[in-house]
């Protein structure tokens, strides 16, 4: 099985959704410096999106090498974070609109990525094997 064609287009997307997710820490950190006002809720959240995105790469990564259970993650990842970007930062309400807007495109990436992560063909790929009977 060629794991690694099939996670492309996931691993692409996750890619993509890191690099707006150090982008948006970036643009935090530069708005910092120059002494605009940040708060450590921004901060935190830019951190935590961009932990997600590293920790789903890496898990892309064991993916490939044909780890169901960096898959079943990646899964879940997809599915659960990006509602959860877009929940927090427009329940808080505090946050200026650059940052949601930038956090929800965040959002937008991974759920994307979540299209091919839990398509049928990679759910077949993965499907559970079962166990060796033994005498």
């Amino acid at each position: 099985m060629d794991f690694t064609t099939l996670l492309r287009p996931a691993r692409i997307l996750v890619a993509v959704y890191g690099l707006l997710a150090a982008a948006v820490l970036g643009l935090v950190a530069l708005l910092s410096a120059t002494g605009h006002a940040v708060t450590g809720f921004m901060w935190g959240r830019s951190i935590a999106v961009l932990a997600s995105a590293i920790v789903t790469y890496v898990f892309s990564g064991f993916a490939v090498r044909g780890a169901r259970w960096a898959y079943l993650r990646m899964r879940i990842i997809s599915v659960i974070v990006p509602p959860a970007i877009v929940a927090v930062d427009v329940f808080v309400g505090a946050l200026p609109i650059w940052f949601v807007v930038l956090q929800a495109s965040c959002a937008v990436v991974l759920a994307a990525a979540a299209v091919p992560i839990n398509g049928s063909r990679l759910r077949a790929a993965f499907v559970r094997r079962p166990a060796p009977v033994r005498a």
